[in-house]
């Protein structure tokens, strides 16, 4: 396989990286399911849900702490989800130790 050849099928492979990430979604959650973030591919937070029960004004941050704990999970999955789809890609390359 020429050089051009491989630039060519990665530069593919990337496009098609940056599509599947604009498609993906994942939820993160955080308390038991008492905050839920929903984020796509890109990390981009689409969706904030809140349990009306975890809202106290006398424990802000108690809410504070559980939305970044959800953000993070919902961050930590869409890498996973990445990884995945890059290990699959990069072994169809037929490159030694994919």
């Amino acid at each position: 396989m020429n050089i051009q050849n491989m630039m060519k099928q990665a530069q593919e492979m990337q496009e098609r990286l940056q599509q599947e990430m604009s498609q993906l979604t994942v939820q993160g959650d955080a308390g038991g399911g008492m905050v839920t973030v929903t984020v796509n591919g890109h990390k981009h937070l689409q969706r904030l849900a809140i349990d009306p029960e975890v809202v106290s004004k006398d424990d802000i941050a108690m809410l504070q702490d559980l939305i970044v704990a959800a953000v993070n999970d919902a961050h930590r999955k869409v890498d996973e989800a990445m990884k995945h789809k890059m290990g699959g890609m990069l072994g169809g390359m037929g490159l030694p130790g994919l």
